[in-house]
């Protein structure tokens, strides 16, 4: 069998094979635990920022003594505050019972919070924000268009991506999007999938009403979740907000939540 000398050790080159293949696989391990720890930093991370901004909104006990501004089951945002942080906040998004109570922002580019929190730091939770394209603060458009990211800690927009669930739609009855002017209570209308490369997404305003309806009842066809009555709705609906974030089913890549008001 052949050997070989490293300093004054003899091993064989089946030894010498055996010691890479460990030290490769080490590596690996090490790698991936690294990726591990740095995800679940950056999580964790974002969980912590989330809850210093949630001090920014408050749900009033319905039967307290408290002005409202808004509507009962609102919550009420404390806009100097939360824009003493950052000023490119235009929204409040909260889906009661789950994760989703996030303040909303815009810039005017769909990469910034992505990956950047509302202090500007590097985050791989980012931040949940309005289309740039959409007009701020939202729902004034036909179409508003919300991004977040599907993070499997179920923070972020993970919530909407479970609405796959045709029960767990069902029982997700509210959606609060609060604006510094108004609060607006919205139901999900349907869910579909896909991919990126479907720039019909990003439409947000038609030519008259009849097509815009149209374009809904185009994207109720893909939908894998609805609302019984969704086809008698949509011809009543004036204005949607798409909750978009992504999936990892094969052949997609982005599931759409519609709702509306």
């Amino acid at each position: 069998m052949q050997t070989l000398k490293i300093g004054k050790k003899k091993i064989t080159l089946r030894e010498l094979l055996l010691d890479i293949f460990i030290g490769i696989c080490l590596g690996i391990a090490l790698g991936s635990a690294f990726v591990w720890c740095f995800t679940q930093y950056n999580y964790w991370e974002g969980r912590q920022e989330a809850e210093k901004l949630s001090q920014f909104a408050t749900t009033p006990d319905p039967d307290a003594n408290f002005d409202n501004p808004y509507e009962d089951g609102a919550p009420v945002i404390d806009w100097n505050g939360l824009r003493a942080i950052n000023s490119e906040a235009v929204a409040w998004i909260q889906v009661p019972g789950t994760p989703i109570d996030y303040p909303v922002y815009q810039t005017d580019n769909n990469l910034w919070y992505l990956r950047h929190n509302a202090e500007g730091k590097w985050t791989i939770p980012g931040q949940i924000f309005l289309d740039c394209d959409s007009t701020a603060p939202g729902l004034v458009d036909q179409q508003s268009i919300l991004y977040g990211h599907h993070l499997k800690d179920g923070t972020a927009f993970y919530h909407f991506f479970l609405l796959n669930d045709q029960e767990t739609f069902d029982k997700t009855t509210t959606i609060w999007y609060i604006t510094e002017k108004k609060a607006y209570q919205l139901e999900p209308l349907f869910v579909y999938y896909t991919q990126p490369t479907d720039y019909e997404v990003r439409l947000f305003n038609f030519p008259s009403e009849l097509e815009f309806h149209e374009y809904l009842f185009d994207r109720l066809k893909r939908a894998v979740t609805k609302r019984a009555d969704a086809e008698l709705l949509i011809p009543r609906v004036k204005h949607v907000l798409t909750c978009s974030t992504c999936n990892y089913y094969q052949g997609y890549g982005r599931s759409e939540c519609v709702c509306a008001i």
